[in-house]
């Protein structure tokens, strides 16, 4: 084998890992969040979680990407110990494509007709139209496509570079030798698991034992024990990936671990054992790719279709294993951190994934923050201290929702991402402050609530009835924009803007009112800087719900959308009018002996607004 050989043997090594590389990450930027949260559903059913398990690591290319995703799962307290299993044993076997893909290149080595089949045929071809796509194409999907076209053939590329490299090693005495020592189970078994450690993938291992395969000095009898040894040094990637996190994570790579021990000797060890009784010949004989292939998906399928009955006796193993500290306590800040835990670093290597826990948080926040508004306007009516409380500590919740989301999309917005996921994840972020806005103002209603509480003194029955619509048209419209946000409902998105109309003139014409009663010494001065505190608080709410809403609907326009023009135009259309009298009828106010001049001129807006 001359320096020249074990160059080209580098360079095919390098182009072949980083293929590798590039094609998982290319297939995952390429489905977007399409399957982001598969593995949060379907996992009540053993046999679903396996297939689901196996399809999402067929389609990223990575067992080991898979598994970490499930231990931040389980560390995030998404998925249960037992749901995990299926998933863990899925992503087994659906690695098992990697080495069909591989075994490509053998196609045609008979027939001059199917080496048109034959990846050293079709990848220059494929790299050529992704080149293409990537300079004259500025559409996001196709770009994405491209990038899964061109990382295959770079995989592909650097096998053919492999194979050719290490053929000259079949004429080498002292590699011959060496492969009749892998044929020693033990040394075998040794050899896989440590080359797979060190590289962090059995796909690659894989990939490179059959390319060795080629030279037609690697056996049956050496190349089984190396397929077992890579499913233990698989488990390196997920042991690393539950470090600092919490007992139920490290006990689901623990299960990835014992699975593939346990798999490994029961099959390992019944296969030898037949061998001694029957002397299996065919052990000596040369192996070839989809032999390798073969061989990989069998043993990976029969340990699956075994130990997945026994998936509750495997989460009670690990549990002695690793047994709860009975001395820990349970303390809400526990709790508090935990809530936050979906939020791992892990999973910035799949932003879609990512950006899915994210989207999940942000929808918890809003739901937060609605419940904390209208648990606040109950201090107005009848104070309770505990609830008090409760709002003081939603607020502060609120914002550990606001700092921690925020950190974390920061880091994502770094992340190769489609341009959809960037269009959410800027909703998300631009959102964020108006739900933390909207808390602070919650809590300073529950302030003021607090004050007339304990200096004795309470609103007018008028001003109380009056209160009392702002209060049901601020709660309807916060109802409407988290529910908006949630489903992402374009059409409450535009219900929005018209309601919160409403509540801007209910503003103006409840403090006139207000002015009025001080006026005519109904109210005293300091009701009245508690009532107007809470008439402002309830508009800012509406407001910071009005900037919600224009951010759902950029999400379809893009970011582009000019806010001002956007309202302009739409208080220009006839619906608009239509739906602000809707609103005008369900919050008008409670009559008074003499209607208000800012009322009528209210109304009068209202009549003479243009129509498109």
């Amino acid at each position: 084998m001359s320096f020249y050989d074990v160059v080209k043997l580098i360079g095919g090594l390098a182009l072949f890992l980083y293929g590798m590389q590039a094609l998982g990450d290319s297939l995952v930027t390429a489905s977007g969040s399409k399957f982001q949260s598969l593995l949060e559903r379907m996992t009540s059913n053993p046999v679903k979680a396996v297939l689901l398990g196996a399809g999402v690591t067929a389609v990223i290319q990575s067992s080991s990407a898979t598994t970490v995703m499930v231990v931040g799962l389980v560390n995030a307290g998404l998925l249960s110990l037992t749901q995990s299993v299926g998933l863990i044993m899925g992503a087994n076997i659906g690695t098992t494509m990697t080495a069909w893909l591989l075994s490509l290149g053998t196609i045609g080595d008979s027939s001059a007709y199917l080496s048109f089949l034959k990846p050293a045929f079709f990848s220059p071809i494929l790299a050529a139209i992704a080149v293409a796509i990537l300079l004259f194409s500025k559409d996001e999907k196709r770009r994405n496509i491209s990038r899964v076209m061109i990382s295959f053939a770079i995989l592909m590329y650097g096998m053919e570079e492999m194979t050719g490299a290490v053929k000259p090693l079949s004429q080498i005495p002292e590699i011959q030798q060496l492969f009749v020592t892998f044929s020693n189970p033990f040394i075998g078994l040794l050899i896989g698991a440590g080359l797979t450690a060190i590289i962090q993938s059995s796909s690659a291992s894989i990939g490179i034992l059959q390319a060795l395969s080629t030279t037609g000095i690697v056996t049956f009898g050496s190349a089984i024990p190396i397929v077992f040894g890579q499913n233990i040094g698989t488990c390196v990637t997920a042991m690393i990936s539950s470090i600092g996190t919490s007992k139920d994570a490290k006990r689901t790579a623990l299960i990835h671990l014992f699975f593939n021990i346990f798999g490994t000797v029961l099959f390992m060890g019944t296969f030898y054992i037949l061998d001694t009784i029957f002397y299996f010949t065919f052990l000596g004989t040369r192996i070839s790719s989809v032999d390798i292939a073969i061989v990989n998906t069998l043993y990976k399928t029969s340990a699956t279709a075994v130990f997945l009955p026994f998936r509750h006796q495997l989460v009670h193993f690990v549990k002695l294993i690793l047994p709860e500290d009975e001395k820990e306590p349970i303390l809400d800040l526990q709790n508090a951190e935990q809530r936050f835990a979906s939020l791992d670093p892990r999973f910035l290597d799949n932003p879609a994934f990512a950006l899915s826990q994210c989207s999940q948080l942000s929808n918890e926040m809003a739901e937060l923050v609605e419940r904390q508004y209208n648990l606040a306007m109950r201090q107005l009516h009848s104070f309770s201290r505990s609830d008090f409380k409760h709002v003081k500590d939603a607020e502060e919740i609120v914002d550990q929702y606001e700092d921690n989301l925020g950190t974390y999309m920061v880091k994502l917005s770094g992340r190769k991402l489609t341009d959809s996921d960037s269009r959410i994840l800027s909703l998300l972020l631009k959102c964020l402050g108006d739900y933390e806005r909207i808390s602070d103002h919650a809590l300073s209603i529950t302030i003021s609530g607090k004050e007339m509480y304990d200096k004795k003194i309470h609103f007018s029955r008028e001003a109380t009835n009056e209160l009392s619509v702002m209060e049901s048209a601020v709660s309807a419209l916060l109802e409407m924009t988290v529910r908006a946000f949630r489903e992402n409902d374009l059409g409450l998105a535009r219900r929005v803007e018209p309601l919160e109309e409403v509540i801007d003139y209910l503003t103006d014409e409840l403090q006139a009112r207000h002015i009025q009663r001080l006026q005519d010494n109904r109210c005293t001065l300091e009701l009245g800087f508690i009532f107007m505190d809470v008439l402002t608080a309830m508009e800012r709410v509406a407001d910071h719900c009005s900037n919600i809403a224009i951010s759902i609907l950029e999400l379809t326009r893009g970011p582009a959308l000019d806010q001002h023009a956007h309202l302009h135009n739409l208080k220009e259309r006839a619906d608009f009018t239509l739906k602000v009298r809707e609103f005008e009828e369900m919050y008008r106010l409670p009559s008074v002996g003499r209607s208000s001049r800012v009322q009528q001129l209210a109304l009068e807006d209202l009549t003479d607004s243009p129509v498109s």
